[in-house]
């Protein structure tokens, strides 16, 4: 048989990408830092998923995080808090190609999220078909609290799910939703006991292997473009509008507050 495409892919620190019966299990391993990402890691993701729509070995992909949490966004480094040039815009480009790739494969995708899901976080769990969430995870679009937007499609993603008052709330007031409100809202597809967690999402999975790849390519693919007709100018205006933000004395407050665990005080002028 031909090689598998998930075989030629590079390994990427703080990824692990492994198949196993029909299973591509993609998991964020940078658990010190609650899985948040690089660049790299989201260009891993895009990788592996792009990879899996090809491969006739992959029949479900599986999205998860190590540790304690499922992905705590972007991660901020030294120069972020100095005001030394700040993130780069490449990783907002790698964060929507994996949001584009999740989206775009006839594969299902789960999200298996058992901790925390925030910022871009909060993106690529919603990207993915289903989301199984254990009920001590939670979600939250911390963005403003930095002086940034959501990005990864979120304003187009969670506003699809939950609706444009909820949208709002989650985005502007960066504040937590627990597993059993986001299951409330509609932002999530099912929530289980922590217990019996790992339990309950092999059977949500081995229920998709089982099932008619074809039909739920066709599925995925409709419902997809009746609802998410919005995601790619989504993803266009909040690369425009991030870029910008990423420059701003706000972010460099925000990113500052952050490091030194205390409430920022931000100065930038409303746009007129």
């Amino acid at each position: 048989m031909p090689e598998s495409a998930i075989a030629t892919l590079a390994p990427v620190a703080g990824l692990d990408v492994s198949l196993s019966d029909g299973v591509l299990s993609v998991t964020l391993d940078r658990a010190d830092s609650l899985n948040s990402v690089t660049t790299e890691v989201l260009a891993g993701i895009a990788d592996a998923v792009e990879s899996a729509a090809t491969d006739p070995r992959v029949k479900v992909v599986r999205l998860g995080g190590a540790g304690r949490g499922f992905c705590s966004g972007a991660g901020m480094s030294a120069d972020d808090v100095s005001g030394s040039g700040g993130p780069g815009t490449e990783i907002i480009r790698q964060a929507n190609r994996a949001i584009r790739a999740i989206t775009a494969s006839p594969r299902p995708v789960v999200a298996v999220v058992h901790g925390p899901a925030a910022g871009v976080g909060v993106s690529l769990a919603l990207a993915c078909d289903l989301v199984l969430a254990s009920d001590t995870a939670f979600f939250m679009l911390a963005f403003t609290k930095v002086g940034l937007m959501p990005d990864g499609g979120a304003s187009a993603l969670v506003a699809a799910a939950i609706g444009r008052v909820a949208a709002m709330r989650m985005a502007l007031l960066a504040e937590r939703l627990p597993a059993a409100e986001a299951l409330a809202a509609g932002l999530v597809t099912a929530v289980y006991p922590a217990e019996d967690f790992d339990a309950e999402v092999g059977k949500v999975i081995s229920k998709l292997l089982a099932g008619p790849a074809v039909a739920y390519a066709k599925t995925k693919e409709s419902i997809n473009a009746a609802t998410l007709t919005e995601l790619d100018s989504a993803l266009e205006r909040e690369f425009r509008g991030q870029s910008l933000l990423l420059r701003s004395p706000d972010f460099i407050e925000g990113a500052k507050a952050f490091q030194q665990r205390r409430t920022p005080d931000f100065t930038d002028p409303p746009p007129t």
